[in-house]
């Protein structure tokens, strides 16, 4: 057997989605539910003097960002997404999460 890189880049960014997934919707149900807004708008590791101005918008981007990748797992295992739709949703998530965050 040869080793693939390309396989196990795959398989890393796949395994990585289950964390990300678990830290962003449990963000958005800190943010939303339990309004902890300790971690809402950080620059530089401080938040805010008014997070409470930010948190609707960062509980949504959070909601938003694991929904889909949650999505992206269950179609993975599914079979439902080929390896070209998961990837590219993946990353465009990921990224667009950053920046938008």
């Amino acid at each position: 057997m040869v080793f693939d890189v390309s396989v196990a880049i795959s398989w890393i960014l796949f395994l990585a989605l289950f964390p990300i997934t678990f830290f962003w919707l449990r963000r958005a149900w800190r943010i939303a539910i339990q309004k902890d807004f300790s971690e809402v708008a950080l620059k530089h590791g401080m938040p805010p003097p008014n997070p409470e101005k930010w948190a609707p918008y960062e509980a949504v981007i959070n909601l938003v960002s694991g929904s889909v990748t949650l999505a992206v797992i269950v179609g993975v295992l599914a079979g439902e997404l080929e390896y070209d739709s998961w990837m590219a949703i993946a990353g465009s998530t990921i990224w667009c999460k950053f920046f938008l965050s």
